[in-house]
């Protein structure tokens, strides 16, 4: 007998079955704009890296000031 697979939503927990092809399009989505926001924080990340790299350069090429 194959194991049926469970969602947890809210803290409930469905069948993947049971849910309406409304309800599984939904999660779907709704997965996929989760994977999507993690990959924007890496970018947001390395941007803020190079950055603040870019700030240090510029000091370090500024004339030496008074």
């Amino acid at each position: 007998m194959a194991k049926e697979e469970v969602v947890t939503i809210d803290g409930k927990k469905y069948n993947w079955a049971d849910l309406s092809k409304e309800a599984r399009t939904a999660l779907v989505n709704l997965n996929a704009t989760d994977g999507e926001i993690k990959q924007l924080r890496v970018r947001v990340g390395i941007a803020q890296t190079a950055r603040a790299a870019f700030a240090e350069q510029l000091k370090a090429a500024l004339p030496k000031g008074k």
